[in-house]
């Protein structure tokens, strides 16, 4: 319950619309229901009457006439605007839902995207909130319509015959009682399917991303058996949800046939004993079909609320997710930057209970300064990094920048001081200019321009079939790597930060790739302080200051000339890249 509570949330803005959409589906299951009056009425007062032929056909005539405008005339505009205001409604609350939860998204931390798979995310975003929307649908509109529909039905039923009414009706304690029995069982199941489904689409998303590995590794067939494992695995779930859902069906079917054989048994009775003229006995058989269409539909309703509510249950999950990263209450916008950077014994762990990564470094940067961080892979020189644009919190110590510590200012305005060149560095689907507008959106095409020869793309991106707009493709498949490269430096370049982090920004490129790219990252990083993770340390002896990180701990630091002269670990590190080179 405390699920459909927060729901309201978020329907609370458009109760208009659904107060609407509710009167004109009053209207909407009103109508039919004249239906059973209007044979009673030409069976008991037209058809078994002695008036002359002339005067029953004459009534007939003005009868019809008026069936026809309000059956045909009426209908169509009512149900045009039920179902336009009722879609209206729901596919708003859907569009706030998943416009918050993205916004909630982007404020989890790196930390919960490690963890988590990505098709999960999406499984819930996606599916489990479009199935919300029956919520909306069925159990804010339709419901209320179907129990307006028996109360009127029953109503005119009563006023024809109390005692048949009663018979009708003597079968409602079933359903309540299998709904009671069924439902909360259907709704465990449901959300294990709904798990069942994420964890499949979790699979196939990672598999497809992967799918160059799975070919180059000849795993197709492997592939093909793990995913049958998973998409039997959701088979299962899929077969006990409908198992269960099956028997809800039949039971409640089954209750609904009894009520038109205790009708029938009773109201012949009744004809043959001349309590009940043919006409009422015929209206009120049609009544029943009125009383027990909702019923089923509000049984039906049932199981469709019961996955619906599962899917909620799931959803906010989702929004549960806590943020690692937050502002603190008073912290103030981190404007004029001149770049000094300070780790004040700063330790990290990537889980509380996990190993320590980073054990008390002190590291000094003063502005325009370019630091070089190297050292055996798994030593830490990217997690110290991650910390500067506060990916991650330090676990202990403090890191500044000009003086402030970066817990103390406000993490749009942190990162909005921070440009960062990866080695993978992710494109993403459309044009190149698009792509290096993300450094700055509002930026005249001129200013693109300039940003795109400055990292030494310019050249290439003119050469392609569309230019600045052509598309690129997911992740910038249809670029190579070295081309990829150049439009993320631009991007950098256009979003003009006082901090620049390279990390291991061209370890992965061929010679002349990477000889362009040393070009535009050297132009990229002059007068910004400017932090550099590399693992070939040919492409770091110009730095201001080496820093050789091993097993999370400062082991050495100093210039290149320095650092070879004291024979320590970064000499021995360069003279074994040297020979190999």
């Amino acid at each position: 319950m405390n699920s459909i509570k927060r729901y309201f949330i978020f329907v609370r803005p458009y109760w208009k619309s659904l107060v609407l959409t509710i009167m004109i589906g009053l209207l909407k299951f009103g109508i039919p229901l004249m239906m059973p009056l209007i044979i009673k009425y030409v069976i008991d007062d037209l058809l078994l009457t002695d008036l002359p032929i002339e005067l029953k056909l004459e009534k007939l005539y003005w009868l019809m006439g008026g069936a026809f405008i309000v059956f045909i005339a009426l209908r169509y505009p009512i149900e045009y605007y039920r179902q336009y205001f009722a879609q209206l409604a729901s596919n708003q609350i859907l569009y706030d839902i998943r416009d918050r939860l993205f916004a909630h998204l982007q404020k989890l931390s790196l930390r919960y995207y490690q963890n988590t798979k990505i098709g999960e995310v999406i499984s819930r975003m996606i599916n489990d909130v479009e199935q919300t929307k029956t919520f909306v649908v069925t159990g804010l509109m339709n419901i209320w319509l179907d129990l307006a529909t028996l109360l009127i039905a029953i109503g005119i039923m009563l006023s024809m015959d109390a005692k048949l009414t009663l018979v009708a009706i003597s079968v409602f304690p079933l359903y309540g009682i299998s709904i009671k029995v069924f439902y909360k069982r259907l709704r465990h199941l449901t959300r294990t399917r709904s798990q069942a489904l994420a964890e499949l689409q979790g699979h196939l998303h990672e598999r497809v991303q992967g799918m160059a590995v799975v070919k180059g590794f000849g795993l197709e067939a492997h592939e093909q058996a793990q995913f049958d494992k998973r998409n039997h695995q959701f088979l299962k779930k899929a077969v006990d949800h409908t198992v269960w859902n099956a028997k809800t069906f039949a039971i409640t079917n089954t209750v609904t046939d009894l009520a038109p054989l205790l009708v029938i048994g009773y109201a012949g009775y009744q004809v043959v004993h001349g309590q009940l003229l043919i006409g009422e006995l015929v209206a009120f058989y049609a009544y029943l079909e009125r009383l027990y269409s909702p019923l089923r539909r509000l049984v039906n309703s049932s199981t469709s609320l019961t996955q619906s509510i599962a899917s909620m249950d799931r959803m906010f999950e989702l929004f549960d997710e806590t943020y690692d990263i937050q502002d603190k209450q008073q912290a103030v916008e981190l404007k004029t930057v001149k770049g000094d950077v300070s780790f004040d014994r700063v330790s990290f762990r990537y889980q509380e209970a996990g190993d320590e990564i980073l054990h008390q470094i002190c590291l000094e940067a003063q502005a325009g300064q370019t630091i070089a961080l190297v050292g055996p892979s798994g030593g830490g020189k990217s997690s110290l990094v991650s910390l500067l644009p506060r990916f991650y919190d330090a676990t202990a110590g403090t890191v500044s920048i000009d003086g402030h510590d970066i817990q103390d200012v406000t993490v749009k305005s942190l990162r909005r001081q921070i440009g960062m060149v990866l080695q993978d560095n992710i494109l993403f689907s459309g044009s190149i200019k698009e792509n290096i507008l993300m450094g700055n959106p509002h930026a005249e095409m001129s200013e693109v321009i300039e940003a795109a020869k400055a990292a030494n793309a310019h050249e290439f991106i003119i050469g392609l079939p569309n230019g600045y707009d052509t598309e690129i493709g997911e992740r910038g498949v249809k670029l190579s790597g070295g081309q990829k490269q150049r439009v993320s430096i631009a991007r950098v370049f256009l979003k003009n930060p006082r901090i620049l982090i390279l990390d291991e920004a061209t370890s992965a490129l061929d010679l002349e790739s990477e000889q362009l790219i040393q070009q535009s990252l050297d132009r990229l990083a002059k007068d910004r302080t400017t932090f550099i993770v590399a693992h070939r340390l040919s492409t770091i002896t110009h730095a201001d200051h080496i820093v050789v990180i091993a097993a999370g701990r400062i082991e050495e630091e100093g210039t290149h000339q320095q650092l070879m002269k004291a024979k320590g670990l970064y000499h021995r590190l360069y003279t074994v890249q040297h020979l190999e080179g």
